[in-house]
Order: C-alpha cells, then structure tokens, then sequence
C-alpha cells in the first residue's frame, strides 16, 4: 500500500478544490490549477480534506496512487503559498538583468548574451548584484522545469566551478592538469 496515497490532503483556507470525475481544479490567492487523475486513481472531497483511493493490487497502480496524491498537494500548497526556486549565476563577469516583466539577458562567458524568455506564470526577482535569481510560482512542475531551462544555458563547470547553480548545490571539483601532476612524483623523469 502507497503510504503517501493514503494521507489526506487538508485544504487551507481561501483555497477551493472541485472535483469534477477524474478531473481536480484547484482555485487560491495565487492562481488556479488543474490536473486529470490517472484512470485508477479516484478521488474525494470530505469536509476540508481531499482523500485518494486506488486498488492496492498492482505495483504500478501503487506508484501512480503516491505520485497523484504527491500532484494534488502540490497544487494545493502552490495556490495557497507559491514556490521558490533560487538559481546563482557564478564566474568573473557573469550577471543577469531583466528586460521587461518576462525576458532576461544573461551574460554567462559566451561571446554574446543569452536572452531566455520567462513563462506566463513565473515572477521573476534579481538581487542588486544581479547573481543570484528568484524564480516564484504556484506551478511546481513550471518551475521546476523553467529553472533547470535556465540551468542548462550554462552548467557548471568542474574545474573553476562557473556557470548557473541551484542555491546550496554541491557541485564535485576536479583537481587540474598542474595539480594532478605534481602528486605524481614528478613526470617526464630522465630514466637509467
């Protein structure tokens, strides 16, 4: 049995979740959302609580019955209280500035800027040292999948760690050639 699915998921307040068939439309201060249940999974409303069941039978009825469960609640918790996603541009020279409400330029070590265009539904906060951005939504999945776009213009490099990060990501540092060479022993030795 799913020991996420099975959790009731509580419905703060201001927030109102209609269930219509397999289909859960989610309405808040922040938005509205909505999302169709897979076919196995049903779902109730009881008092200022959404319940899930599913069929406890097959291993990927359970699965789908966790990750649905997991879904709702994001929605809930999304238009109730947005999430944050905090992205750190790092190396000599690299910034971001914003152009508009929804487009930005990044200078990230290539020859020319990168314009990268915000979705509708993202707010976007850059700090004064226009290194470290704030990306704000009440979809998850948006932006989650707006902020790993945004990573992918320049993933960090292993050596000098430059490029974009998540906040508090460990990125592995590789020693360099210098480095790597001198714990040896010493190369190029003349032979006997």
């Amino acid at each position: 049995m799913s020991r996420v699915g099975r959790q009731p998921i509580t419905i703060p307040e201001k927030v109102d979740v209609a269930i219509e068939g397999a289909k859960v439309r989610v309405k808040g201060p922040h938005g509205e959302l909505s999302w169709q249940l897979p076919v196995e999974v049903k779902a109730e409303r009881k008092d200022k609580q959404v319940v899930l069941t599913a069929d406890y039978s097959d291993p990927r009825i359970r699965a789908l019955y966790g990750m649905a469960r997991a879904r709702v609640a994001n929605m809930v918790n999304g238009v109730h209280a947005k999430f944050s996603k905090t992205l750190e541009v790092i190396g000599l020279g690299f910034k971001v500035e914003k152009e508009g409400e929804k487009k930005l330029i990044l200078s990230i070590g290539f020859s020319h800027k990168v314009h990268f265009d915000v979705p509708i539904g993202i707010d976007v906060d850059i700090d004064k040292k226009m290194t470290t951005v704030i990306l704000k939504s009440h979809d998850k999945d948006l932006l989650g999948h707006t902020a790993a776009r945004m990573r992918s213009l320049k993933i960090p490099e292993p050596y000098k760690g430059t490029g974009i990060r998540y906040q508090g990501e460990r990125i592995i540092r590789k020693a360099g050639k210098t480095a790597a060479g001198a714990g040896a022993g010493g190369a190029g030795g003349a032979k006997k």
